[in-house]
């Protein structure tokens, strides 16, 4: 399976569903403007945060990997979605056509094999999202932002295969919030005392094979009732 042409695939139809048909020429069925490289930079500055980078706060703390990676997937998110809205309105191909440039990117190879640690001390993890940042307010090519966040997801610690699967839970979890009142404010984002995205994430953990039907099923039980 390929699973970069599926994950845009998904993103593609998580996007008609919440924003509308057409949502690529940057508004939504709402009428409210979308910025998807606002929306990269800002997950950006909530990964950062996942650092213990304050010298006046917090000075022997570890960083959270755990939501770092989360963040990462919540910046993948965002960066597919540029490229579709970008491929689709500069005529520059279809989802299959993304889904092969992606693939060949130089950096692209690495991120398919087996995780390793990286070897960057906190401050040298942080300056590669800050690459990113960068990428998205220099206005670069779609392709430059899909090899920045590459680099981004291997200082998190995730592969291609490791992505996917926090990609799948964070598109259903998505999805379930859009069913429970995200846009109108009424939904419930801490359970028991946590954030909806680490018992997602801990399901996913205890059930590696969970089928998506499956983990929408789990976050339904879990959800507070009342």
């Amino acid at each position: 399976m390929d699973k970069i042409l599926q994950m845009l695939k998904l993103q593609q139809q998580l996007n008609d569903t919440t924003n509308g048909a057409g949502w690529e020429k940057g508004v939504t069925k709402n009428g409210k403007i979308i910025d998807w490289k606002r929306c990269t930079y800002l997950e950006c500055a909530e990964l950062i945060e996942s650092y213990p980078w304050k010298h006046w706060k917090n000075i022997d703390a570890k960083p959270d990997y755990a939501n770092i990676k989360i963040e990462a997937v919540d910046i993948w998110h965002f960066i597919m979605s540029q490229g579709l809205e970008d491929y689709k309105m500069k005529n520059l191909g279809n989802i299959g056509d993304l889904a092969q440039q992606i693939m060949r990117l130089p950096n692209y190879t690495t991120f398919t094999t087996t995780v390793t640690p990286t070897t960057k001390n906190y401050y040298e993890q942080i300056e590669v999202v800050e690459v990113l940042m960068k990428t998205v307010f220099c206005k670069n090519s779609t392709e430059a932002l899909m090899e920045s966040f590459i680099d981004v997801a291997l200082i998190a610690e995730l592969n291609l295969d490791s992505l996917y699967s926090l990609y799948i839970g964070k598109n259903i979890l998505n999805q379930f919030r859009q069913d429970h009142g995200y846009k109108d404010g009424s939904y419930i984002k801490m359970w028991d005392g946590e954030e909806d995205n680490v018992i997602m994430q801990r399901f996913l953990e205890n059930n590696t094979n969970a089928t998506p039907q499956e983990l929408y099923k789990a976050l339904k039980d879990f959800y507070p009732k009342g």
